[in-house]
């Protein structure tokens, strides 16, 4: 669904964003773009969404050539970018209406899709609220929703759960699954490991702008250097959660390990 070659992009003689990069996500996988900030990770995210131009190499989206044909591109996917981008004084419904038009639904196909994301999302009782009023959590959900709707064959979400609750990013990663499930191509870009593990996702790896490591999550983690055995004590559901915590931040620590720049 999503290949890219020999992607190059510079901001002049001495920064370099994408050095090279070159990634390929299949239809129904879910692929974690991991890396250091200013490893190229959204810089990758704009050039294939057409938001920046490159220097040199290739972008095929369903054998669409994104470069030449950026339109037809763009029709094939959803977008949902690191920076929220609502209007504040616009309604969630609002806002899917124009996201679902864009991809082509109208009328009761459109009513259709903006009650069933929005169902999805948990944001029903949100939908005549303007943006600017939503807590972050809604924001951020309202954000994916606008991604997601119309069934785009290929989603690129830029840490789409950075800052979110509990419930949202449970809602979002459920949403996530779906669509691969169902046959998209997704393109996930996170710092945070266990959303990749519960997606069931594989990793590239990025570092100076480009791939470094590809594959499935417990390859290339293991190996890593380093253990740590801890022993938890006292009533069973502390420990439990102790436990978990624990297991989250070993994972974060061998993500830094992977991904630190040298």
């Amino acid at each position: 669904m999503l290949s890219t070659h020999g992607l190059v992009k510079r901001y002049g003689p001495d920064a370099t964003a994408l050095d090279g990069f070159e990634l390929a996500v299949a239809a129904g996988e879910i692929t974690g773009l991991i890396g250091h900030n200013g490893a190229g990770k959204t810089t990758f995210v704009e050039v294939v969404t057409g938001l920046t131009r490159p220097d040199a190499g290739s972008v095929r989206i369903d054998g669409i050539d994104a470069l030449h044909r950026p339109h037809a591109a763009r029709a094939l996917l959803g977008l949902a970018p690191q920076e929220l981008a609502l209007y504040p004084s616009a309604t969630v419904r609002e806002h899917l209406r124009l996201y679902g038009s864009l991809a082509g639904l109208r009328r009761r196909t459109l009513r259709t899709a903006v009650e069933a994301v929005a169902e999805e999302l948990q944001l029903t009782a949100e939908l005549d609220r303007r943006a600017g009023l939503l807590s972050g959590g809604q924001r951020r959900r309202t954000q994916a929703a606008a991604a997601l709707i119309g069934d785009p064959p290929l989603l690129l979400l830029d840490e789409p759960t950075a800052g979110a609750d509990p419930d949202t990013r449970a809602a979002l990663l459920a949403a996530v699954r779906a669509r691969a499930d169902a046959g998209a191509a997704v393109l996930y870009t996170t710092h945070y490991l266990p959303e990749l593990a519960d997606l069931g996702a594989s990793l590239a790896v990025v570092r100076a702008g480009r791939v470094i490591a590809r594959g499935e999550r417990d390859d290339l983690l293991r190996g890593l250097p380093g253990e740590l055995r801890l022993r938890f004590s006292g009533p069973a559901e502390a420990a439990q959660a102790a436990a978990a915590a624990a297991a989250d931040m070993a994972t974060a620590a061998q993500s830094a390990a992977a991904t630190a720049p040298t």
